[in-house]
């Protein structure tokens, strides 16, 4: 398909690749050669450019930097067996940005800067997509307001950019996690939904306390009543509890995840019952007592399918008052459907299965 906004390439001069092992990759912290920038001013969007990755110039007035209009995306490529670059769902991607974009007052992006855009930047830097087992090639895509302006309102200038970066495994063992009755991450009418960068921000206190508990990550909980579970700070969550499949209900404060909606189709093909529905924790932690919480894991981009073994909570969540305090959960060694899960996305996320459900793009 032909770009109504023609993208401009200035490729590098010399490629990094050379300098990277692959076979060990830190997540999040080598970056590949590229990246795609397109600014939005003056009404209307202007040519996006593929150009070296780089630093880039901003005035400490920033709106972004002030008042948080700054939201991103996050997905991956792979290798198919026939080397051919591998996208998973680039449209969800697309299309759950700009709804974010919206409840933030952004002007939505173009699927010719973001699609066509993506396209381009991953078939110019393919080289970078590891072929090692359960590594992928992270795509970062992040907008955010460049007014150089100290008021509160929505600007009226903007960056979109795309870069990309090789990873391996986000969780290369199982996880812990543990509620708070402290700190809430989203309330309805919020912007729990959108994936703005100020959800993130206000989930980290919360995430550190965990860890100095002995935990990975934080179970948030929603903010009435405290008692419903919502999602992990990295991932949906899911519970088999009785051979059932329960993922939180979309309420309008945790994230419409791409790899949960994959989820729930690829388990419903396994012949597995799925139950999309509020959970309180009491459930969660009787379910546990009776024998029937299977397993727990969280389903994500980064993450993928993140199998939990432990569950606990701060000590003070009345909901919870007279049970332990921290479950150690079956064995993750027994789960059957967490990994039954994870083989048969990343079968067809990588091109290895077939994908009955269009969800794979080749490059």
């Amino acid at each position: 398909m032909e770009a109504v906004h023609p993208i401009q390439i200035q490729p590098v001069v010399q490629s990094r690749i050379a300098e990277v092992d692959f076979n060990n990759i830190p997540f999040g912290r080598v970056f590949s050669d590229h990246m795609l920038v397109a600014d939005y001013r003056d009404g209307q969007w202007q040519v996006p450019t593929i150009q070296p990755y780089g630093r880039i110039s901003l005035e400490p007035s920033m709106t972004a930097l002030h008042y948080g209009q700054s939201i991103f995306e996050g997905l991956k490529a792979y290798k198919a067996p026939n080397g051919r670059p591998v996208l998973f769902r680039p449209e969800a991607n697309f299309e759950r940005m700009n709804a974010s974009a919206e409840r933030l007052c952004m002007p939505t992006i173009p699927r010719e800067i973001f699609l066509d855009g993506l396209r381009e930047l991953i078939r110019l830097d393919h080289n970078w997509i590891p072929s090692n087992e359960g590594s992928s090639l992270y795509i970062r895509p992040f907008y955010f307001a460049t007014d150089e302006y100290v008021g509160i309102k929505a600007s009226d200038n903007y960056k979109f950019i795309i870069f990309t970066c090789p990873v391996g495994a986000y969780y290369p063992k199982p996880v812990g996690l543990m509620t708070t009755s402290q700190y809430v991450r989203a309330f309805p009418g919020g912007t729990g939904e959108a994936k703005s960068a100020g959800n993130y921000a206000g989930s980290l206190l919360g995430a550190r306390e965990a860890k100095k508990a002995g935990f990975d990550n934080v179970l948030w909980l929603d903010g009435i009543d405290g008692r419903s579970v919502e999602e992990c700070g990295t991932m949906n969550v899911w519970f088999i509890i009785d051979g059932v499949a329960v993922t939180p209900e979309l309420s309008g404060t945790i994230l419409q995840g791409t790899t949960r909606k994959a989820a729930m189709v690829i388990l419903q093909s396994m012949g597995i019952e799925v139950q999309e529905r509020r959970i309180n924790i009491d459930e969660v932690w009787q379910a546990h007592l009776d024998g029937k919480l299977q397993e727990v894991f969280g389903t994500g981009t980064a993450a993928t399918i993140a199998q939990v073994d432990r569950l606990g909570h701060d000590g003070t969540v009345e909901t919870i008052k007279g049970l332990p305090d921290e479950l150690i959960l079956p064995p993750v060694n027994e789960a059957k459907v967490g990994p039954a899960l994870l083989e048969r996305l990343n079968g067809i996320r990588t091109g290895k299965v077939e994908d009955p459900y269009g969800w794979v793009e080749y490059l």
